[in-house]
């Protein structure tokens, strides 16, 4: 008889084992390996017993995957899913089943990362570079970008860039009219009251009477969904030295008039309406458009075409030098994180509907708006607007209340506009049936039928014909066979971690377990609105208190603001809570942010967006902050130090002795200590930033905390702060935030940023508990050490802490071996690449490095498959510096090889075709082949072509290699 205490059948730890990839016997054997008797010795010889956690994280017990996911749902199912006319740029649709089961549901589609390694990225760059086709095709601009965070900052990062721009006004005043979505206002004043510019509302009608300014804003459709010729107001503004930005609705855009046209000089908005869920506010993907001449002035990322060494067309990844970590304080924005999975589907949705099936979807939705703009006014309405497209404005008067209250009574949401007008947007899933039970609620319960003859509420002279998205790309993909087969064909072309481990230090590419995903899709949390009443939102406000709650015991931290939607939003965030404490403690000179070397780019571009001026601190020889150089500076800055952002374990993927010495030593001062979470998988459960002296960090939610990276975003960079910095958090002006006052600072659109993914945290640490958070920091560390121990003999690692241990992530220095046979890390980055890996982060921190870290999730066996393919690597190194192979072909210069290359009757290479493809024999099993030799990024810089090529160029015929 089996007497196992049900406790122990339960097995509550299933999901620890499972997420983890070593086993406890191979964690055992790791440690002993590296030269530990247990993995709990390693990690007390490496952590600095001055950080420790003195109390474990008060968390619930883990539970199993099946009790979780039924917790969920109990907590989705306390949300009330209503038919929303609230608008406001954001619109129910329907996502089509072909790409929510094999995009936004498929671990090839969400878990690759950034495509910074182009050749292991063509068919995410295929998918991006189609979404700025789509964008500049519908916006009438020369350029667009692969997306942005959300509508309002994008208008952000255009009121900065007119501003960077305009060489004839230098005035410091933006001009926004009335009409523009209040929740791009509230983040419009944020953004500029740092960098001393003076947002001035002005009329919808005469945006122009308020005098001098750089910039102007500008809705299409306003947001009370009035739609006017833009052109003369543009012509106007040129005139006088004034730039454009048009933050326009794409669905809208179908049908009237590209702001291009009428001379806009930057169009922003969302494309959340092409296929993608509300989500309670996010992630969508914002659109930037803009003029050509601009192009090196333009956030974010932008998608080009280049060649490879075979001369191909290839995809990459433009102009990279702009990136953070390169221009740092310089940068043109502190944006890292896009919403790359967000834009695929987008562009995914228009190739399948095409160009003509997405004007009949925007002329339905117009026609049904006729019809309600017909009866309303029949019943004695007026309407505020003389003219929409699928929103308008209504005047109740006194009605207001009793009106909303029966429209919710009825299941649906209308917009309260002042204290007597009611906001009505209709949308894609709308129906006839719908129109009727609306009409009902303002008393009109005849029957409804469709009328073709009611008035249109476009103006005649915005009507616009279907001139737009004429590429094959939107017209072969109309049947599911063929949509699915090129969104197949496309995944095969990338390198995810459904496929193999992505070694990337600083970046975290763990499990994201499918448990974690499934309540993404889910109705009750994918088709709520942003601004969907309190009352609505029940399931979703527990959820984010109970997250809330994890996440403080995870970081030490009194408070959490979930609102930043990326990381480089949450150093924002943080940043300006600093600076409204200096503030409201009478010492608002406080600007000097003290930053170290090795620091994340974003960092400086952060800080230097909240207004802060960057002094730099050196490193010592061993990666550390340098001390005796952050005493003086902090010193010779005392008065006006506002903080400093260390990041922790460091950026050289070291625990600093010196941390909490550090932490003590700015408070001296009167500043305040920012820790950049990026690498927190190495501390949860271990240590607490806000134990140890920091004030503030923020939490990469798509690192630490199992949100995956889509492939370049979603992300989520919530912060944790220490109580005196929580009156500081960010607020919101549509649905304030309890707690907080209305005017706060506002960082993203939405209260709660990208909500609809903020499950998927929950859902993790709720099946780990705090023993198995802990457990993973301890394997994360372990991982590294093991790695680091087996390529040690092999490459110099370049920066160890206590005992000669790294964090979570260790740096391998190939400097010397460049200069001992000229193979350099781009080399072995591309190599690996024939072995079936991404390459681990090229020169960052250190140029001429690779930083590497296998997170928890990777088993014993793929950590030692991606070592034995280094020490390989290794090998075909000496045999260039030993003259066995020639320094300029070799299996590292003409990495990555195609099959196309291998299999070709020519092969002129002094090694053997087996040795490209094969080096070692488990590939014969399993093999991945790049869909491109080794991309020219000179040449895609220099020829910056981003819109999609003829269809011919993709199937053309490879010419003979170089």
């Amino acid at each position: 008889m089996n007497d196992t205490p049900l406790a122990i059948l339960e097995d509550r730890d299933a999901f620890l084992r499972r997420h983890i990839g070593p086993t406890e016997a191979e964690q055992a054997e790791m440690a002993r390996a590296i030269g530990y008797d247990s993995l709990a010795a390693l990690i007390d010889a490496t952590v600095p017993g001055s950080i420790r956690r003195r109390e474990p994280m008060a968390l619930a017990e883990p539970d199993t995957e099946e009790a979780v996911l039924a917790r969920l749902r109990e907590l989705a199912g306390r949300n009330r899913v209503l038919r929303s006319y609230l608008g406001m740029g954001y619109h129910d649709t329907h996502t089509p089943a072909v790409i929510q089961r094999n995009v936004l549901e498929n671990p090839g589609w969400y878990t690759a990362y950034t495509p910074y390694q182009p050749e292991i990225s063509q068919g995410r760059l295929e998918a991006l570079l189609a979404y700025q086709q789509l964008v500049m095709d519908l916006t009438g601009m020369d350029l667009a970008n692969a997306s942005l965070l959300d509508e309002a900052t994008a208008a952000a990062e255009a009121m900065t860039l007119l501003q960077r721009v305009n060489k004839k006004n230098r005035s410091n005043r933006f001009l926004v009219a009335a009409d523009c979505h209040p929740q791009t206002l509230a983040v419009l004043r944020t953004r500029a009251e740092p960098l001393d510019i003076e947002i001035v509302v002005t009329e919808a009608e005469d945006p122009l009477a308020s005098g001098d300014a750089f910039g102007l804003l500008l809705q299409y459709p306003g947001t009370h969904g009035e739609v006017r010729d833009l052109a003369p107001v543009i012509e106007a503004a040129h005139s006088c030295g004034t730039l454009v930005c048009v933050a326009a609705d794409l669905l809208a855009l179908l049908m009237l008039s590209p702001p291009g046209k009428a001379g806009a000089d930057v169009v922003v908005g969302s494309s959340q309406r092409f296929g993608i869920p509300m989500g309670f506010g996010g992630p969508h993907a914002a659109f930037f458009a803009t003029r050509d001449s601009y192009k090196r002035s333009t956030p974010g990322r932008i998608i080009g075409v280049s060649v490879d060494r075979y001369g191909q067309q290839a995809l990459r990844m433009a102009m990279q030098t702009r990136e953070q970590h390169i221009r740092r304080e310089k940068a043109t924005s502190n944006i890292c994180t896009a919403q790359a999975l967000l834009a695929i589907m987008a562009a995914f949705y228009a190739m399948y509907h095409g160009p003509y099936g997405l004007r009949r979807i925007a002329e339905r939705v117009h026609r049904l708006t006729n019809l309600v703009a017909a009866r309303l006014q029949a019943a004695g309405f007026t309407l505020a607007n003389a003219h929409w497209f699928d929103t308008v404005t209504v005047h109740v008067g006194q009605q207001q209340a009793e009106l909303l209250a029966a429209a919710e009574s009825a299941g649906m949401n209308l917009r309260p506009v002042g204290d007597d007008r009611l906001g009505i947007a209709l949308d894609e899933t709308t129906t006839l049936a719908d129109v009727a039970d609306l009409l009902a609620v303002f008393g009109d319960r005849e029957t409804l039928a469709d009328d073709p003859a009611v008035a249109s509420g476009l103006p005649a002279a915005l009507a616009r014909p279907v001139d737009y998205l004429l590429h094959p790309l939107f017209n072969s993909f109309q049947s599911e066979t063929e949509m699915l087969r090129y969104l197949h064909r496309l995944e095969g072309r990338d390198i995810a971690l459904n496929r193999a481990m992505i070694p990337l230090g600083s970046c975290t590419m763990k499990l994201n377990a499918t448990s974690e995903m499934l309540p993404v899709t889910w109705p009750e949390f994918a088709r709520i609105h942003p601004f969907a009443p309190a009352s609505q939102t029940a399931g979703y406000r527990q959820l984010l208190d109970e997250l809330s709650h994890m996440l403080r015991e995870c970081t030490g931290y009194d408070a959490i603001s979930l609102q930043p939607n990326a990381g480089s939003q949450g150093e924002y965030a943080g940043l300006l809570a600093i600076r409204r404490y200096h503030q409201a403690r009478g010492a608002g000179h406080r600007d000097i942010c003290l930053i170290p070397a090795s620091a994340h780019g974003t960092n400086p571009a952060s800080a230097a967006l909240a207004g802060m001026r960057i002094v730099i601190v050196d490193c010592d020889g061993e990666g550390n902050v340098a001390m005796g150089d952050l005493k003086a500076k902090v010193e010779a800055h005392s008065e006006k130090l506002a903080a400093i952002m260390v990041t922790y374990p460091s950026t050289h993927g070291v625990f600093e002795e010196s941390i909490v010495e550090l932490c003590e030593l700015i408070h001296a001062h009167g500043g305040q200590v920012y820790v950049d979470g990026a690498n927190l998988n190495a501390l949860i459960g271990i240590a607490a930033p806000g134990e140890f002296g920091a004030d503030v960090s923020h939490l990469n939610l798509h690192k630490t905390f199992c949100i995956p990276h889509g492939g370049g975003g979603p992300g989520m960079g919530p912060i944790g702060v220490g109580a005196h910095l929580e009156p500081f958090l960010p607020s919101h002006p549509v649905m304030p935030v309890p707690g907080l006052a209305n005017d706060n600072d506002v960082v993203s659109a939405t209260p709660y940023g990208s909500a609809s993914i903020l499950p998927i945290s929950w859902t993790y640490i709720a099946l780990m508990g705090a023993r198995g958070l802990t457990r993973a920091s301890e394997v994360a560390i372990l991982s590294a050490n093991y790695i680091a121990h087996r390529l040690a003999p092999h490459f110099p690692i370049l920066y160890t802490g206590r005992n000669g241990r790294v964090a979570h992530e260790c740096i391998i220095d190939l400097r010397p071996l460049k200069e001992a046979s000229g193979i350099g890390e781009e080399d072995v980055a591309k190599r690996l690449i024939d072995y079936g890996f991404h390459a681990p982060t090229m020169s960052f921190p250190v140029a001429g490095t690779l930083m590497v870290e296998p997170t928890e999730s990777e088993s014993l066996a793929e950590v030692d498959r991606f070592c034995d393919a280094m020490i390989t690597i290794r090998e075909e190194i000496r045999a260039v510096e030993e003259g066995r192979l020639p320094a300029n072909d070799n299996p590292l210069v003409k990495a990555p090889h195609t099959l196309a290359e291998v299999t070709a009757e020519q092969w002129p290479h002094p090694y053997p075709r087996s040795q490209a493809a094969y080096p070692v024999d488990s590939l014969r099993n399993d093999k991945y082949w790049a869909p491109v030799g080794r991309v020219d990024n000179v040449y895609g810089d220099r020829n910056l072509f981003c819109a999609c090529p003829a269809i011919d160029s993709y199937r053309a015929e490879a010419p003979e290699p170089a």
